[in-house]
């Protein structure tokens, strides 16, 4: 398939710390209120809620709160009015890099964003400047532990996976956006242990970066992450130990 990116590995690292601090949750209800905003609280028809909904299941999220997001967005209880966003650009090494983005407040967001491009040595493009270099993808992770890489393949690829790799200790999946929510309920009920589900902008092409000039790049990435109103990050690198 297309590059995918290592960043995945280094955000799924963290996402332990994440929890810790809410973050998780935070970007979750974020997504569920938009979400339900612009398709309506019926999750039947509405597949980005879907997408939301098992993304919240998958993070062990209450379903009061779910369920209260849900309203929330759909105006059937008084909540913040967010709006999304998408913005790219460039971080060192010529690192391409996409944030999507939810705030009620879009000049102090893209203030921010820029502020934080820029201390690290990157700055914000136009639209389009680096999308091209990405497809959207539903990227379903799969626990590896105690999990049959054959029978899981198989199971993938009836669901209506496109595709499957290994990836350090995890396996994901890949699919059309459209189907993502679908496949990743139809494995779990199955026992598999999905850890996430959610449409993700995968790079087409890999740049490789050593390790010994990445401190930039990295810290960057982490406060792009660590950002309130950033939802969700794509770049196109891989960290390696040679110069």
């Amino acid at each position: 398939m297309a590059g995918h990116s290592k960043w995945a590995n280094i955000k799924h690292k963290k996402a332990a710390q994440d929890a810790k601090r809410g973050k998780v949750f935070t970007k979750i209800i974020k997504e569920l209120m938009v979400a339900a905003k612009t398709g309506g609280s019926d999750p039947e028809s509405n597949p980005r809620l879907r997408q939301a909904i098992s993304t919240a299941k998958a993070a062990n999220m209450p379903s009061d709160t779910i369920s209260r997001n849900i309203q929330k967005g759909a105006g059937e209880l008084e909540g913040v009015d967010y709006e999304e966003f998408s913005y790219e650009g460039f971080g060192p090494e010529g690192v391409a890099i996409m944030m999507d983005v939810m705030t009620d407040n879009k000049n102090r967001t893209v203030a921010e964003i820029r502020h934080l491009m820029t201390k690290f040595g990157g700055n914000l493009g136009e639209n389009g400047s680096v999308s091209w270099m990405f497809e959207k993808l539903g990227q379903i992770i799969v626990e590896s532990e105690s999990t049959n890489e054959e029978n899981l393949f198989n199971d993938a690829l009836e669901a209506g996976a496109d595709d499957f790799n290994r990836e350090e200790l995890d396996f994901v999946i890949s699919t059309s956006p459209s189907l993502t929510a679908e496949i990743a309920e139809n494995l779990e009920k199955k026992g598999y242990n999905i850890i996430s589900s959610k449409v993700d902008m995968v790079p087409k092409n890999i740049i490789e970066v050593p390790e010994n000039n990445s401190s930039k790049l990295i810290n960057l990435m982490e406060k792009l992450e660590e950002h309130d109103d950033v939802q969700n990050i794509a770049s196109n690198f891989q960290l390696t130990s040679h110069s």
